[in-house]
């Protein structure tokens, strides 16, 4: 299966089905892996997670982690682990929007020049270095390695009839759309994507997103 935006068919025709069919076998092997690899990857990784804190906390004010709060499988809610790439007050300073940002903001949940966030947090973020602290969401078992990105109770309306689909499975570090240039498509196609993994969610997929993923972290596509 190639996992590329044209795998999708984003005719909304196309995934208007709220069934997903139970994958018990795939979801226990699944959460062994998500275990073990998150664990191994918290302990290989660990002088990058307190090199990552050192810059974080020394460099502007407030929390080494940021908790964001989301909507997890069966619509439980979820704190997402983060390091801090944006000012303390960065939700009050959405009041301080012009009228263009907040219709962006409200339109795709983010900015393209996001003013709040620090010099160090631009760095974090394009290196996808500020998603780390989600192994530990991987631990416990908020996410999984693979599925569709974490979403805000806002956006849940604009899945509509696909709420259901999507809430069904957990979601991931990484997935379908997220390996596929993240900000490079709008929410239309990411809603499309979303939905095509959760019908053709497989260990096959998994792991070429996983992949497709690391390519595109070392070329730091889609990453804003």
């Amino acid at each position: 299966m190639d996992i590329t935006m044209d795998t999708c068919n984003f005719d909304n025709s196309k995934v208007t089905s709220k069934y997903v069919k139970n994958k018990p076998i795939y979801d226990f092997v699944k959460r062994f892996a998500d275990i073990v690899c998150s664990l191994v990857a918290i302990i290989l990784l660990s002088p990058i997670f307190i090199i990552t804190s050192i810059a974080v906390k020394t460099t502007s004010k407030g929390p080494i982690i940021f908790v964001h709060k989301r909507v997890g499988k069966n619509e439980k809610e979820i704190g997402i682990y983060k390091f801090r790439s944006m000012v303390m007050n960065a939700e009050e300073l959405i009041e301080e929007f012009t009228p263009e940002q907040k219709a962006e903001f409200q339109k795709n949940f983010k900015l393209e020049n996001d003013p709040r966030i620090t010099k160090v947090g631009k760095f974090l973020r394009k290196t996808s270095l500020d998603e780390l602290p989600q192994l530990f969401n991987i631990l416990k078992g908020d996410l999984s390695i693979v599925g569709p990105r974490p979403i805000v109770e806002a956006e849940t309306k604009i899945y509509g009839g696909y709420k259901d689909m999507l809430l069904s499975v957990k979601p991931g570090l990484t997935g379908f759309w997220a390996a596929n240039g993240r900000s490079n498509t709008n929410y239309k196609r990411r809603r499309a994507m979303e939905i095509y993994y959760i019908k053709n969610r497989s260990l096959l997929f998994d792991i070429k997103i996983i992949f497709k993923t690391i390519i595109s972290v070392f070329k730091a596509e889609g990453a804003k």
